[in-house]
């Protein structure tokens, strides 16, 4: 039997270069050896108040950005979180069971509340108890996860066999992180520092036009020229060269390598190869994307394929996990 793998992207706006690079290419690959559930995280979403009409046109996105990447529903099950209520009824379940001091300890809280203030909100705190429903609902074995969300990731580890022990039941198993046989990709922003995010204002999207993609790659910082060879480079431009070996070919990274090392590296030209070659990589799956927009009743049928099957698992999930705490019917 083909072990189960689960994961989820927030429908918080397009998907960009380093989802690609990092998550989707991988989703790819594992879909054809594992059980994979792949869904679109629209629940978690909420915790930042989008409208409804821009909720809406990012989930629509997101679907169109996975086909265009290569996930076949035929091979995965691909599916909007909302679609599965059994999924708000796990999390209600595990919350009865999560702890206040444990969620508040939680570092993406801590990050949050100290990046939004005003909108300190319960979601936030029991994110990773939604998170861990998200997983468990499936008996997921394996889960892909970045390095920012490894204690989400034991969170819920800590949350299942909580259950477990608590009801005397072996229901969930203990998801371990999926590790690729390639190290995973780490795609940094165009601002110099940090990873490409969607809430950075420094992504590069998988949708952005050749034109787009040109004036955000021409205004990424840089330095100045190195003076003395061998000279260790500055974060800004290591960023630079990260992105050339993520999408360049060999020949291309090592000739501005040669060039830096000589102290004679223009990074103008260096980043209008760097554009040239990022178009190359997501002109195809703009395209895609386009095309997979236009056609609502395609992607209709995709999510609604997908929420028959991923209900299917979690209501077997949850109808055990219910009998096992004594929920049932007189």
């Amino acid at each position: 039997m083909k072990q189960i793998v689960v994961s989820g992207i927030r429908s918080t706006g397009r998907l960009h270069l380093g989802n690609y690079l990092g998550a989707l290419r991988n989703f790819v690959q594992m879909q054809r050896e594992y059980n994979c559930f792949f869904f679109i995280a629209d629940l978690h979403s909420l915790t930042t108040h989008p409208t409804a009409a821009d909720l809406h046109g990012s989930v629509r996105a997101v679907m169109a950005e996975y086909l265009a990447a290569g996930l076949d529903p035929k091979q995965c099950t691909l599916y909007v979180q909302s679609d599965v209520p059994e999924t708000t009824e796990l999390y209600l379940l595990l919350n009865m069971n999560a702890y206040l001091g444990e969620l508040q300890r939680c570092t993406s809280f801590k990050d949050k509340i100290r990046k939004q203030p005003n909108n300190i909100n319960a979601g936030l705190l029991t994110y990773p108890t939604l998170m861990a429903a998200d997983i468990l609902i499936h008996r997921a074995n394996l889960v892909p996860v970045g390095k920012d969300q490894e204690q989400h990731l034991e969170m819920t580890r800590t949350f299942g066999l909580r259950f477990n022990r608590m009801y005397g039941t072996e229901l969930f198993p203990e998801p371990q992180a999926y590790n690729p046989q390639s190290p995973l990709v780490k795609i940094p922003g165009l601002d110099g520092t940090g990873k490409m995010g969607k809430s950075e204002g420094n992504a590069l999207y998988l949708s952005d036009s050749p034109e787009d993609i040109r004036k955000k790659v021409m205004r990424a910082v840089s330095d100045n020229t190195p003076k003395a060879p061998n000279e260790p480079k500055s974060e800004p431009v290591q960023n630079l060269f990260a992105l050339l070996r993520a999408v360049s070919s060999s020949d291309t990274v090592e000739f501005f390598e040669d060039q830096y090392q000589a102290c004679t590296i223009r990074y103008g030209d260096m980043k209008k190869q760097l554009a040239e070659d990022i178009i190359a990589l997501t002109t195809p799956l703009r395209e895609k994307i386009e095309m997979y927009l236009a056609d609502d009743r395609l992607l209709s049928d995709v999510a609604a394929m997908g929420a028959e099957a991923a209900r299917k698992s979690a209501k077997e999930t949850l109808r055990l996990a219910k009998e096992a705490m004594g929920i049932r019917k007189l």
